[in-house]
């Protein structure tokens, strides 16, 4: 990478992905289609058809039909499209090699290990990834007739998985808290944050071919038709073990009025979205649904952790300034988050599993897959010595596997909660290249 005038060039909204720039609408509906190509001439003719189909960040305020439609590729994807083989070398080894091989760096062993992924997750089946977003049912069905056109009457295109999404009615996670709260603003974008007001992080961080955080152009895979103005994606499914939640719970709080309390401490904000840096004692719901200040605090005035425990779910995700005496940038490490629901709501005070598959399907947007979301998911989250915390993980997603701890700092003894299970288990995944709509143009003209 060459260093250039760190002048942030404009964003060219007609050519990147929507998905990149924009955020779902609230409520929301849609559908993961994964395909599998099977001949090089029909992968061609559903590139040509993607052109009319896929959403631009341009056209993102007027979806297509009522609706959004997005589309990535894996590796194994592009070769099948016959991108040259020198292009192909020129993308990030972590892509090359696809998440399933690196799934021991991620943590992703036992329970979580690819053997026991759901097909076709992880496997050389999968080749192309369709994102389809709604406001409403109906305007959904709109999207998937879009995706429909994109591969019917060609018999060497294959669908190989669906997967519907949304937003839970309460617009919580399955654990019971606001999801989607903190992303960051992407610098030179116009577009409103809607989840709230954030230091803006440079759009070299997410997207090719633009000043990052260093000073530098993230470069992208080659030639520029290629890689200007797309990224890559880190898409997973994470079955979520909820009645496993509540039952630590109810088993480890002092009183039963504290299993809110002790929820709240593990992930860092309280249900309604509220962040206890700012609202340490209880929960404000006030708090949470203002996009002006949810997000509008530091771990300056807590290096200890008394408000907001250290190793909290939240603060390893993005320690803000936590990490000042290590001298780590945290913006070089930022994700973009796109991440969605899937599957029934456990009933309010259930606390045995009724067998019924739920969880995340975590989106995560950058420019870097080793340096952003490896980076974050293995010395963050997995980190054994996070902020001098020498053998703590993430309580929510961490590896714990039943030996977990979680140190809650308080006076005159810190308290500690032990045996944590592993309350997420990795069902699958798969990294992703979002091309622009010129890469997509450069792919269909390919001799």
């Amino acid at each position: 990478m060459n260093v250039i005038d760190t002048e942030q060039k404009e964003l060219n909204y007609d050519d990147i992905q929507g998905i990149v720039l924009q955020e779902r609408p609230t409520p929301y509906v849609g559908t993961y289609v994964l395909l599998s190509i099977d001949h090089l001439q029909d992968g061609k003719a559903m590139l040509q058809r993607l052109l009319d189909e896929v959403t631009s960040a341009g056209e993102w305020s007027k979806p297509h039909e009522g609706a959004w439609v997005n589309v990535g590729f894996t590796f194994r994807g592009l070769q099948k499209l016959g991108v040259p083989q020198d292009s192909l070398n020129s993308f990030d080894k972590e892509f090359r090699e696809g998440m399933a091989a690196r799934a021991a760096k991620l943590g992703d062993v036992n329970e979580s290990s690819p053997e026991h992924w759901e097909d076709p997750l992880g496997t050389d089946k999968v080749d192309v990834a369709l994102a389809l977003f709604a406001s409403t049912e109906e305007a959904l069905h709109q999207a998937e007739e879009a995706a429909h056109r994109i591969h019917s009457d060609l018999r060497g295109i294959s669908v190989i998985y669906r997967l519907e999404v949304g937003m839970n009615p309460d617009g919580r996670t399955h654990l019971g808290f606001m999801d989607g709260i903190s992303n960051p603003r992407i610098q030179g974008n116009h577009i409103p944050n809607a989840v709230g007001q954030e230091d803006e992080i440079k759009a070299g961080e997410f997207l090719f071919g633009y000043v990052n955080e260093s000073g530098t152009v993230t470069k992208g895979p080659e030639p520029v038709e290629l890689g200007h103005n797309g990224c890559y994606l880190s898409l997973r499914k994470l079955h979520m073990r909820v009645a496993a939640f509540r039952r630590y719970l109810r088993e480890h709080a002092d009183h039963r009025d504290d299993e809110e309390l002790l929820a709240a401490k593990m992930v860092g904000r309280w249900p309604s979205g509220a962040p206890l840096s700012l609202a340490p004692e209880t929960d404000d719901p006030a708090l949470g649904e203002d996009i002006h200040r949810r997000n509008a605090f530091t771990y300056a005035d807590d290096p200890k952790g008394f408000k907001c425990p250290v190793s909290s779910h939240i603060r390893r995700a993005f320690p803000r300034d936590s990490l000042q005496d290590f001298v780590v940038n945290v913006n070089i490490h930022r994700l973009l988050r796109r991440s969605t629901m899937y599957g029934p709501v456990l009933p309010e005070g259930v606390m045995e599993d009724d067998g019924q598959d739920r969880g995340i399907i975590f989106a995560g947007i950058c420019s870097s897959l080793s340096r952003q979301f490896e980076f974050i998911k293995t010395d963050w989250l997995n980190g054994g010595n996070f902020a001098g915390i020498s053998t703590e993980k993430d309580p929510i997603t961490g590896k714990n596997e039943g030996e977990g701890i979680f140190t809650i700092p308080d006076k005159p003894i810190r308290h500690r909660v032990k045996e944590l299970p592993s309350f997420s288990i990795t069902k699958g995944g798969e990294y992703f290249f979002i091309p622009s709509m010129t890469a997509i143009r450069w792919m269909v003209e390919l001799d």
